[in-house]
């Protein structure tokens, strides 16, 4: 009996010295575990007189109450002191100035998308938009590309089903918004058609997505010349230089007859650089007059009506004019690039 009350002061003692809810823990197991000195004693019980069982029995299940008692208040001032440690590290001094929230900025892309609109706007444009999942028809039929025209070559499609025939694809440029603009609008018509495209294709100035704006404009009197005065005009009002040389150059477009590639004097450089390919002129964009047999896939009279067409890449003016060098840092997410432009 004396051993059971030394050692329940022993345990309370030892209880009470404990800071830790892990050395804690590992006290209780000494004590009060499968294998502690209380538990032993229990399974002591066996080996007392009969009539020694009962009040022995009842003085450990007493000195277990006890222990555990002891336990449970220990843990609560444990618990109780390391939340006041807690509430001091992590006080919050209420009188200072709040931090305030990040704010956001505008994607260069975005920037350079928004600055085109607004100026083709301030010529009288209007945006037009379509589907990005196009058709067959619309994507080079309807554009005077039909089936195994060698044009088709020049775009690495992005089919949806097994052969891309008369079903659906990703749209590899914004010119199928025009044919759907003809097709439910009378001339004359003067629109900007934004947005994604899709190619296979990725390297320093490739993506697989990147964004194009084309133009349209359906008119009795459209002519070549219009066209040359309003890229010009447009080109020198974007780059901000109104000593902005331009120069067209004869290409091939499937939908428009004659076609051209647009030039603009090197923005980098005065003499040639590597950008330009020490030539000072750089691509911006190709153009034409469209063909009669785009007119006569949307019922539009070629005789009466013309009109001329050109598309441009955003990413690429939005290179020239930040003087970005590789096209997939736009796409990349990476906020120390990106906080460049905000």
């Amino acid at each position: 009996m004396t051993n059971l009350d030394q050692l329940l002061r022993e345990a309370i003692e030892l209880f009470n010295g404990i800071d830790n809810t892990v050395e804690l823990e590992q006290a209780k197991a000494r004590y009060l575990g499968r294998h502690g000195r209380l538990t032993e004693l229990l399974k002591g019980l066996g080996k007392l007189a009969p009539e020694e069982r009962p009040v022995m029995g009842s003085r450990i299940n007493q000195a277990k109450e006890a222990l555990e008692a002891a336990l449970n208040l220990r843990r609560d001032v444990i618990q109780e002191k390391q939340l006041e440690e807690r509430l001091v590290e992590e006080a919050l001094d209420v009188t200072l100035p709040g931090r305030g929230l990040g704010t956001g900025g505008v994607h260069p892309v975005t920037r350079t998308l928004e600055r085109i609109q607004s100026l083709f706007h301030s010529m009288g444009f209007t945006v037009a938009s379509g589907p990005e999942i196009e058709t067959d028809f619309y994507n080079f039929t309807a554009l005077n590309i039909p089936e195994n025209h060698p044009a088709r070559a020049m775009h690495d499609t992005f089919y949806i089903d097994n052969d891309g025939k008369d079903g659906q694809l990703l749209r590899t440029h914004t010119s199928p918004v025009q044919i759907r603009h003809m097709e439910g609008n009378r001339p004359p018509l003067k629109v900007i058609a934004p947005g994604k495209v899709y190619r296979c294709d990725s390297d320093l100035t490739h993506t697989p997505m990147f964004h194009q704006v084309e133009g349209l404009w359906i008119d009795e009197n459209a002519n070549f010349s219009a066209l040359k005065g309003v890229l010009g005009d447009f080109m020198q009002h974007f780059f901000e230089r109104d000593d902005l040389p331009v120069r067209f150059r004869a290409s091939f477009f499937p939908f428009t007859e004659p076609s051209a590639e647009m030039d603009i004097g090197c923005v980098m450089c005065q003499n040639g650089c590597r950008i330009c390919g020490y030539t000072g002129w750089l691509e911006v964009l190709g153009c034409g007059m469209v063909h009669p047999n785009v007119l006569k896939h949307v019922s539009i009279d070629s005789e009466k009506y013309i009109g001329f067409a050109f598309g441009l890449g955003v990413e690429r003016l939005a290179m020239l004019r930040y003087g970005v060098t590789d096209l997939r840092l736009f796409f990349e997410n990476d906020l120390r690039f990106l906080k460049q432009f905000n």
